[in-house]
This record gives structure tokens, C-alpha cells and sequence, in this order.
């Protein structure tokens, strides 16, 4: 039995992780978590206390949050050349963990009405929700990848809000957003984790 374990839900964000380990060529198994009950449960809330997905648990190692699994996997499956060399690690970090803050925190606050007043926004880490948008599509249209010329961890996260984004509408359909999804919709690992998530739904009979 491998000591790697994938916590999800196939309607969550643990189709980031999902990708993630298909991408870093992780032998794994998957418990899937139920809203409401089995995420909710002791056992889970032991792995983590927020009862939220997806989760991994590498042995005695656990990580929650979904930029952190993607860094942790980059750095736990080498050989898969999902992360740069760690002094050229600057665009890699910096676009991670913008997605994970403010890319993620303003799409929160426009699809729940939040508008952060003009006065405000000084208080609010993206400070508005224009900037952001603004600074993703410098980012994407910078070069090929959003860390520079090879796909990257990074890529795995930042691309899997911009697609949310794009097919939910809570992020505008820019040209350089949708060429930048493109360039990561076809590749193996997605196509191999999105046919498993898909088969992880529930049924709509």
C-alpha cells in the first residue's frame, strides 16, 4: 500500500492536488471526503482541523492547502522537473503564492458582492480586484509559462483558477487569460486527473 494519500473531493479544489500528483508521477490512493459528514468527521479533522480538501498525507508528512501541496510534491518528486533550480526560484514563489492570496482572496470577494472601497484598499492585501486582474495578465503574457519558459508547480495552480475563472465567469474571458490555458489544458497529467475526478462524481441518475 503507498504511503501517499490523496484527501478530495471531486468538486473541489482537490482537483489541483489531483493534477498535481499526476503531474509529479506519484504512485497514490484517494479517499474521497463527503461534504458535511465525512470531512466534518474525527478522523479527518485529525489530519486537518479545518475539515476542508484536499489534503495529502506523504508518510508521517501532511499538507494542506493547495499551493503548499503543489511546492511539496515539486520538491518531494524531483525527478518530475516541476520546480527550478532553487536559486531561480524568485517567479516561481512569487506567482504561487499571489494566486494562493490575492488572485484568490479578490475572485472570493466579487463573487460574494464584496466591493473593497477606494479608501480601503490599503487594508485589503490585493487591494483591488482590477490590479489583480491586470497584474495575471502581465504575468501569463510574460513568456510561455507563468515562471518562465517550462511549466512549474506553479503552473498547476495559477492555471487551475484562471480556468475556474474562465469557465465560471468570476474572472473576464482576456485573450491572454484564455491563451495561457490553452497552452496547459491538453497536457497528460490534466487530461489523466480530470477523467479521474470526473469518474469520482457523483452520480446524476
Amino acid at each position: 500500500m503507498t504511503d501517499l494519500v490523496l484527501y478530495t473531493n471531486p468538486m473541489s479544489r482537490g482537483r489541483i492536488a489531483r493534477w498535481m500528483l499526476e503531474e509529479a508521477g506519484a504512485d497514490y490512493r484517494t479517499e474521497i471526503l463527503e461534504y458535511g459528514s465525512t470531512m466534518k468527521a474525527p478522523a479527518y479533522l485529525a489530519i486537518n482541523p479545518m475539515g476542508k480538501v484536499p489534503a495529502i498525507r506523504h508518510g508521517d508528512t501532511v499538507v494542506t492547502e493547495g499551493a503548499a501541496i503543489c511546492a511539496y510534491l515539486a520538491d518531494a518528486f524531483p525527478q518530475a522537473n516541476l520546480a527550478p533550480a532553487p536559486q531561480n526560484r524568485g517567479s516561481y514563489y512569487r506567482w504561487l503564492f499571489f494566486a494562493a492570496g490575492p488572485l484568490e482572496a479578490a475572485i472570493a470577494d466579487r463573487t460574494l458582492g464584496v466591493e473593497v472601497p477606494a479608501d480601503k484598499q490599503m487594508m485589503v492585501g490585493y487591494g483591488c480586484f482590477a490590479h489583480v486582474m491586470d497584474t495575471l495578465e502581465k504575468a501569463v503574457s510574460a513568456a510561455p509559462y507563468i515562471a518562465g519558459d517550462s511549466f512549474t508547480a506553479a503552473d498547476v495552480y495559477v492555471g487551475s483558477h484562471i480556468f475556474w475563472g474562465l469557465q465560471f465567469g468570476s474572472m473576464e474571458k482576456r485573450p491572454a487569460f484564455e491563451a495561457y490555458w490553452k497552452r496547459l489544458e491538453a497536457r497528460p497529467a490534466h487530461l489523466r486527473a480530470t477523467e479521474l475526478d470526473d469518474a469520482d462524481m457523483p452520480s446524476q441518475a
